[in-house]
């Protein structure tokens, strides 16, 4: 696979808003493992195989299990995730594929139970995000397989 336009070379003004946007969410107190988590299974359902690759490494980086990584495409099936993560995995799913859905009112509900306003609404933040960075990956055919997770300091 060839890229088609390296995109950060071009419009930096609009490559910065996206990496403010990531800064804010990064600093927002949403959980490394589940912000991952949620790139990553937006990133499956969009096909994104260049933010698969970046999702999975980060995670794992952060700590999260490959057995809970297999089993990300059948959450809803498996005992690996908390309550919290399967809330937000499925506002994730249905935010993703928001022209089938209209995010419902029952599933917003049982994502309130979950995570305050301002948690939902920077979660909402995180998956509009991820969207973004998908499609631009994907029109532009980013390259999957260079991605390399930057060095974690270690614990003092």
């Amino acid at each position: 696979m060839e890229p088609r336009i390296a995109y950060n070379k071009y419009s930096p003004n609009a490559l910065h808003a996206m990496y403010a946007l990531e800064k804010h969410l990064k600093a927002s107190g949403l959980d490394e493992k589940l912000l991952h988590l949620i790139k990553l299974r937006a990133s499956q359902i969009n096909g994104c195989a260049y933010c698969i690759d970046m999702h999975s490494k980060d995670a794992r980086a952060a700590g999260d299990t490959e057995m809970r990584l297999y089993a990300l495409n059948a959450w809803r099936e498996t005992p690996f995730f908390t309550p919290r993560e399967r809330a937000a995995l499925a506002w994730t799913e249905a935010l993703t594929l928001i022209s089938q859905n209209h995010a419902p009112d029952e599933l917003y509900q049982e994502t309130r139970q979950e995570f305050s306003e301002n948690e939902l609404v920077d979660l909402t933040y995180a998956i509009a995000t991820i969207n973004s960075w998908n499609r631009l990956a994907i029109a532009m055919r980013a390259v999957p397989g260079e991605y390399h997770p930057p060095e974690r300091k270690a614990a003092s």
